[in-house]
């Protein structure tokens, strides 16, 4: 693990969350217009819970394996099933879903703008350290995982 690494203790559920806190204020504060109207903003609830659940499992998928879950702990299983057949990061992934439904639900443009920001977070953050991470940690098995499924969708 580099000194990078090593220093981060910012978890990605705090940058959700930072994101989410930013939603709010957006709404409020620079709402800029409704996009999704009532009753279709109550697609938004599908949309953040199909997120949850997929981060959820795959967490999940990761304690059943006993491997680290926490990016940049020791890796001591490659999880390649369940969610992890479509996307490399379903956890990530299923954040920034949650993240869609949560700005669906509440419908106003604004609410959309912090979304990209956390992606790009996430991205620059914690996938490219972890694929570095995780081609030191299995090789081949890892490159041959990383031809065969796209790292979002």
């Amino acid at each position: 693990m580099n000194a990078m690494e090593q220093k981060r203790k910012i978890v990605p559920p705090v940058y959700l969350l930072g994101a989410l806190l930013m939603m709010m204020v957006m709404n409020q504060w620079a709402p800029l217009g409704q996009y999704v109207a009532a009753p279709f903003h109550y697609g938004g609830i599908i949309l953040a819970s199909i997120g949850v659940v997929m981060a959820a499992i795959s967490a999940g998928a990761f304690k059943k394996a006993d491997t680290g879950v926490v990016p940049f702990e020791e890796a001591t299983v490659l999880v390649t099933g369940g969610f992890y057949r479509f996307t490399r990061n379903p956890m990530y992934l299923g954040m920034a879903m949650f993240l869609a439904g949560v700005s669906v639900l509440i419908g106003t443009t604004g609410t959309l703008l912090p979304i990209p920001f956390f992606i790009a977070v996430i991205h620059l953050n914690f996938i490219l350290g972890e694929e570095s991470f995780l081609e030191d940690a299995f090789g081949e098995e890892y490159l041959g995982y990383k031809k065969k499924v796209r790292r979002w969708l």
